[in-house]
């Protein structure tokens, strides 16, 4: 379990940086974007860090109340998470 849990939340929160780049690029570009229900579901999985640090980096989402909101409580949720995982 101490293996795995650094390998899984390294590859979702790379998965949700690289995420959240792509949707500013998309935004910019006026392609089609990711909807914001998938991107918190990815969050919710994990991606909180990788993509609240694209959030701040890319100046992606940070107006969005539901973003700005909901990233510390992932953060904290996961924390919480990983902190039980280890000591039981």
């Amino acid at each position: 379990m101490q293996t795995l849990l650094p390998l899984y939340y390294g590859f979702i929160s790379l998965l949700g940086f690289s995420l959240c780049g792509y949707d500013k690029m998309a935004a910019v570009r006026n392609r089609r974007r990711i909807p914001e229900r998938r991107l918190l579901a990815l969050c919710a999985l994990g991606a909180c860090l990788g993509f609240g640090a694209g959030m701040l980096l890319f100046r992606h989402k940070i107006r969005k109340k539901r973003f700005t909101l909901s990233m510390p409580l992932f953060i904290m949720l996961h924390l919480i998470l990983v902190w039980i995982l280890l000591k039981y």
